[in-house]
């Protein structure tokens, strides 16, 4: 009979294969007194090294197959095995206690671990997921037993493991792996990220799925539904190829749109864009059919690093994307560090609250150096294309018109020394903090466009830690508060000439998008892999008729009221 076993759907499909358990060796360690310190010192040394050589190729690998950002966790991974944070501990324990070499490393790897798995930021336990990865691989060398190598499949499978690290999740061969399914993840885990971008259908976060499936049976995983359901009978094997092959019929359809501008059934123009991380990303764009960038997060470029991109290797990438993208419209974000994304070589000190505090815009403002390189270098890439910059994280105006003094500023030097500067530069900002989206009708008057992000207006407007399981139930994209709060944007926007996008998860939402397209929403940027789906959902939708629900959705008190009102009158 067959088992279905419940998860997270982290990457969309449906995957039908035996299944393979990724399991890791035994990496038991015990402690051993040594008599030669030297020469521990120097297996120690050597294991580190093996290493590092190891994940030189992996990242080179993840480079050429999913592009710069997601190979960035191996430049991390990289920068663990060189932090002297780390090895010095694990020496002097050797030296001073002589303790043997797989001890030593255990225990001051687990310490680390321990303390950042502590902290209520979702950032730091990501650190402590990388100390794991790269800390298991050095121990399996100095024990002398092999590391599971998932590139070595060669057959059809699905895999199941506990869970996968960056490092596994990149040597995935898409010919032979067509899906994975773990105990433990969420959706934005390095492995849910890196399957999305693979195009693998993958169910996480089941709790279970190493307990209930043994290795070599029939297993299918539902990556639209969150389900894994194992050794299924011929009737449910049959149901979910019907299934997969509608799905595929599915996206066969959607790629005919590809070429298409995205207009509603009664019309009317909106456009689909793309947030992107690194240049790379644009070639995911264009495949899949993106009228422009909504959003480029220029972070990625200072992340996997020890020290700051120069303003030449920051010229270098806007104008990559700016020439791909050729005269589309780019929206470039001004860095956006802080929060759950961290600089290690700034040094910025620790904060209680870090999502509430020294981030984005705020601390551009403040150390301008880093700020004006960056401009400068998005000044200098403008003519290479359609670009607009935005600023993240604004809470006031007096914010504003300081960065755009800045920016300003430093495009009047470019110009007074000969370098050439477009004169069509939009000047924007990220909607994240509810006083902007409350001020939207001042702030209207001064930027060119807004782009409204949800991921953090949400999670600001409703005091909930979007990375809290425990309050994830507050994280309401569809509560009529949120809703109230896109509405003041979008109207004082159009009330001044101006366009609002959006940049959030929400804008590829298909329940999201037809209350957005009611509320006027301009421009919807979403991951480049939800753009034929939605233009697809867009085309079958009349503006009028959803324009016309506007004042009745905003009139609802509860998420629940609003799902059911879409699903019954604006879901076809």
């Amino acid at each position: 009979m067959s088992t279905v076993i419940k998860g997270i759907a982290a990457s969309a499909g449906i995957a039908i294969a035996k299944s393979f358990r990724l399991e890791h060796p035994d990496l038991t360690v015990e402690k051993k007194a040594i008599s030669d310190v030297k020469s521990e010192i120097a297996r120690f040394d050597a294991a580190i090294d093996k290493s590092m050589q190891e994940l030189e190729i992996i990242k080179d690998r993840a480079n050429k197959e999913l592009g710069e950002d997601k190979a960035a966790i191996f430049a991390a991974h990289l920068l663990v095995l060189s932090d002297p944070e780390l090895l010095n501990p694990i020496k002097e324990k050797i030296e001073n206690d002589n303790q043997n070499a797989e001890f030593a490393l255990n225990e001051t790897a687990s310490m680390f671990i321990s303390m950042f798995e502590a902290m209520d930021n979702e950032y730091m336990k990501e650190r402590a997921a990388d100390i794991r990865d790269v800390t298991k691989r050095v121990l399996a060398h100095l024990l002398g037993v092999t590391i599971s190598n998932p590139s070595m499949i060669s057959e059809e499978v699905i895999i199941i493991a506990e869970d996968l690290t960056p490092s596994d999740t990149a040597q995935l061969n898409r010919k032979f792996v067509k899906g994975f399914t773990t105990d433990i993840g969420g959706r934005t885990s390095h492995s849910a990220i890196m399957s999305r971008s693979m195009e693998i259908p993958a169910v996480v976060g089941t709790k279970s799925v190493t307990a209930e499936i043994k290795n070599n049976v029939t297993v299918i995983v539902d990556g639209l539904d969150g389900e894994v359901i194992v050794d299924p009978s011929a009737e449910v094997l049959a149901h979910y190829k019907e299934k997969k092959q509608k799905y595929e019929a599915q996206k066969e359809e959607w790629a005919k749109l590809k070429n298409e501008k995205t207009f509603t059934s009664d019309g009317q123009h909106v456009e689909l864009v793309a947030n992107i991380g690194t240049p790379d990303d644009v070639k995911g764009v264009i495949a899949n059919g993106g009228e422009g960038v909504g959003l480029y997060r220029t972070e990625f470029l200072y992340m996997g690093r020890d020290q700051l991109p120069t303003e030449e290797e920051q010229f270098e990438a806007y104008k990559t994307v700016l020439e791909s993208m050729e005269d589309k419209p780019v929206v470039v974000r001004t860095l956006d560090i802080g929060g759950d994304k961290e600089l290690p070589y700034l040094n910025l000190p620790k904060e209680m609250n870090p999502f509430l505090g020294f981030r984005a815009i705020r601390l551009c403002l403040e150390e301008q150096d880093i700020f004006r390189t960056q401009l400068r270098a998005l000044l200098r890439a403008s003519t290479y294309g359609n670009l607009k910059i935005m600023f993240p994280m604004i809470a006031t105006l007096a914010e504003f018109r300081e960065a755009k003094a800045i920016l300003l500023e430093e495009k009047e030097k470019l110009v007074s020394s000969g370098v050439s500067v477009s004169d069509t530069i939009e000047i924007g900002i990220m909607v994240e903090i509810p006083s902007t989206a409350v001020l939207a009708d001042q702030f209207a008057k001064e930027v060119d466009f807004f782009s409204i992000g949800t991921n953090d207006l949400i999670q600001y407007t409703m005091a909930a830690d979007r990375m809290n399981e425990r309050v994830s139930y507050l994280y309401q994209p569809y509560n009529p508060s949120i809703l109230r709060l896109i509405t003041l944007v979008i109207d004082a926007a159009h009330k001044e000439g101006k366009w609002a996008g959006m940049c959030g998860e929400m804008a590829g939402d298909p329940i999201a998008v037809p209350i957005l397209l009611g509320l006027g929403l301009d421009e919807f940027s979403m991951s480049a892999t939800s753009i034929l789906p939605a233009r697809s959902q867009i085309k079958r939708l009349s503006k009028k008729e959803a324009a016309s629900f506007k004042e009745k959705i905003l009139a609802m008190s509860t998420t629940e009221e609003v799902v059911e009102f879409v699903k019954a009158n604006l879901m076809n």
